[in-house]
């Protein structure tokens, strides 16, 4: 199957413009993720934080999501969706400038509780920035080519992502220590700018775009007393629909996904004994099979669905937490990584379709407002449970536990969803 990224000559010309930009954002997204993101936590690990201060980094950004989610939706639904999800971007991506300072004011601690207050600083535009480009995804992307744009986005994350990480690797191995991780920072916070850039020049196709609305359309057959007051405000009737069982059957996959995340970090430092090179190449490797499986992922949703594929999916990336928890060295780490980029890939390219494919088109912001309050709720939940429960039963037996979790979530998925 051949892939040409930015000029696939059998899609309409009108479409390339966005197709092309929303390749780029996800690719400069990959810089940031490759270099800032991926190394935050290990930084944090190496200051000296404890799995709860980890846990803290996402999970105060959960919190804030929660209560701005469908206010966030409101706001939305009343805007031109590109430049409200443009101007959340920068809002938000200012954040990464203001890591690099931090080791020039504040010791080991101090840096920790810094990051953590400016994650949920930080949070507050993320909000409708997560909201807001879903739907903009949706109006940018006609339906019949939004997993073949998925894949390719998945792609170019994944190159941009294999780079940066040996890149960012090579420079914390023959850089001191902290200002290797400054200089990391750095080319994230200019990733992080370039991908607002692309983002900027999104644009919603006409045929795709929905007026703004002060009121909801309903989901479901209308009823002849609508909602008024604090639940017409919240939108409860969407859990009177069938979207019910999406929004629970992801509220499981990614309780049960982040329930490791801040414990990787941990048992790559103080169990594995990897160097941040060690880190570097084993992203890579994970990201090198992410870009193969992303060639294939339009024929593989064509053939089973999105549904299926994110179900299985989810159910076979208990791999990742449970053979890392057996590992023992680095070139063990290097294999797992390489086999679990592929599971991955699936996920990343199929849920969000999988949810999209269950909304309707003129009532988006308020449905994926409703997602983003399931996703930061399973977030903030496990990410506090994860580290509690590692300090009780130890690192591995934790990560075995929480990768059988993602086993029932898939298949969670794949009854009821």
């Amino acid at each position: 199957m051949q892939f040409n990224l930015f000029r696939q000559s059998d899609i309409p010309e009108k479409f390339r413009p966005n197709f092309k930009h929303l390749y780029l954002d996800i690719a400069w997204f990959g810089v940031v993720s490759g270099t800032a993101i991926n190394f935050l936590n290990v930084y944090a690990a190496r200051l000296g934080a404890s799995a709860l201060q980890i846990g803290l980094l996402t999970a105060t950004s959960a919190i804030v999501n929660l209560f701005l989610a469908i206010p966030a939706g409101h706001w939305i639904s009343k805007r031109h969706t590109g430049r409200a999800v443009f101007w959340s971007s920068v809002l938000f991506r200012i954040g990464y400038l203001l890591w690099i300072p931090l080791p020039w004011l504040f010791n080991d601690q101090g840096q920790i509780w810094a990051l953590v207050i400016l994650t949920f600083v930080m949070a507050i535009p993320l909000t409708p920035l997560g909201v807001g480009f879903n739907a903009l995804f949706a109006e940018a992307v006609p339906e019949r080519f939004r997993a073949r744009v998925a894949g390719t986005r998945n792609i170019t994350f994944a190159i941009a992502y294999m780079l940066t990480s040996l890149i960012a690797g090579y420079i914390l191995k023959n850089t001191s220590f902290p200002a290797g991780y400054q200089i990391v920072f750095a080319i994230g916070a200019f990733g992080a700018a370039m991908s607002s850039y692309h983002i900027f020049h999104v644009t919603p196709l006409q045929e795709e775009t929905r007026a703004p609305q002060s009121d909801p359309i309903p989901v479901s057959d209308p009823d002849p007393s609508p909602p008024r007051g604090i639940e017409a405000a919240l939108r409860a009737d969407i859990w009177k629909s069938d979207f019910k069982k999406v929004l629970l059957a992801l509220f499981f996959f990614h309780f049960a996904h982040y329930l490791s995340a801040p414990l990787y970090s941990l048992y790559y430092v103080r169990s594995l004994n990897l160097n941040d090179e060690h880190i570097g190449i084993g992203t890579a490797l994970y990201y090198l099979t992410v870009l193969i499986a992303s060639t294939q992922l339009g024929r593989i949703v064509h053939r089973f669905g999105n549904k299926r594929v994110t179900g299985f999916g989810v159910a076979s990336m208990a791999t990742y937490p449970i053979m890392l928890a057996l590992s023992h060295n680095v070139l063990q780490f290097y294999g797992l990584s390489f086999v679990n980029g592929f599971l991955f890939a699936l996920v990343n390219g199929s849920y969000a379709n999988y949810m999209l494919e269950n909304i309707p088109a003129h009532d988006r912001p308020a449905h994926l407002a409703w997602y983003t309050i399931m996703f930061n709720l399973a977030v903030l939940s496990s990410t506090l449970v994860g580290p509690l429960t590692a300090d009780v039963i130890g690192l591995a037996p934790a990560l075995i536990a929480f990768g059988a979790a993602r086993i029932v979530a898939g298949f969670y998925l794949l009854k009821w969803g």
